[in-house]
């Protein structure tokens, strides 16, 4: 497999990061009364922190399609919005009681458990005011459809019903690996398979056009989540910048203790080539998307 262009994806890495912090500090002005907790601890979980893959992702596929800059970045906030979300709710004590996070204590562990869950309520709502308003797209039958992408992708049928496939999988229930691609394509696929759709919403592509883009983004979902178990097993914690090896001490069926590493492995790198090779109808203009496939197995944290 072809190694990341480090050039063309570190430059773009480094302006949706900047892109994105500066979005969330427009969206968010922590006001004068005693909601000022609330509003910083959303801005402690949403601001500088993480890889921003999901709105990279949507800009990127937004870009390929003549969309303007600050409108897909927008869009991706959105969707980064549920992400960070997910992560608050996570890391509470009745979820995976994590105490870190992108290298610092976890929300609840800066703040409280209170105000974590609020603000993970809140960004989920803010997610959806960044769709509805007219600065990230003028045709509200386009806003509508990113509303209904994202909002398909969060709940039951995506992401939140992905993570209660999860807590399933950790009460020594039998999960096979048929269970466990499935859990997965929910849990972490779905929401990056909206973000795609959202780049190709906001760019008017019919959804008879999307289907390449779909299929890149269900492969790169399920090597994203295999590399994530390898990272797991072999990782850095301090590269990390959270805890790692839990999924075993928890007894979680993961692609890894289904598979083995080696094979897992294989499996990653094999569906970042199909990814790839679903985007052989396009040109030089999808090389960034190329380049986050490859990214996704190559990355250390």
């Amino acid at each position: 497999m072809a190694t990341v262009d480090g050039g063309l994806l570190a430059g773009a890495l480094a302006r949706i990061q900047q892109d994105a912090d500066a979005a969330f500090d427009a969206f968010l002005p922590v006001p004068d009364d005693t909601r000022a907790p609330l509003v910083e601890a959303m801005r402690y979980a949403a601001i500088g922190g993480g890889k921003r893959l999901r709105p990279l992702l949507t800009v990127a596929v937004a870009s390929m399609h003549g969309v303007a800059h600050d409108a897909a970045v927008r869009a991706g906030c959105a969707a980064e919005a549920i992400h960070v979300y997910s992560l608050i709710h996570d890391d509470l004590p009745c979820m995976d009681d994590d105490d870190l996070r992108h290298g610092k204590p976890t929300l609840h562990k800066q703040f409280d458990e209170a105000t974590a869950v609020l603000a993970g309520d809140s960004l989920h709502a803010l997610a959806f005011e960044i769709l509805s308003m007219p600065e990230t797209a003028g045709d509200p039958f386009v806003r509508a459809e990113l509303v209904a992408a994202l909002a398909g992708a969060s709940g039951w049928g995506g992401m939140a019903g992905g993570q209660m496939m999860d807590i399933a999988a950790e009460s020594g229930g039998d999960h096979d690996l048929h269970t466990i691609t499935r859990l997965q394509q929910l849990k972490t696929g779905a929401l990056l398979g909206a973000s795609v759709e959202m780049g190709a919403i906001l760019g008017r592509v019919p959804e008879e056009g999307r289907g390449a883009l779909r299929n890149y983004a269900r492969d790169i979902g399920l090597a994203f989540q295999i590399a994530d178990d390898l990272l797991d097993v072999e990782g850095d914690e301090e590269m990390a910048g959270k805890a790692l090896r839990k999924d075993a001490g928890a007894g979680k069926a993961t692609f890894v203790e289904l598979m083995g590493v080696e094979a897992a492995r294989t499996q990653a790198t094999a569906l970042v080539e199909q990814a790839i090779g679903h985007l052989a109808g396009y040109g030089e203009e999808a090389d960034l998307l190329r380049e986050l496939a490859r990214y996704i197995v190559e990355r250390d944290h």
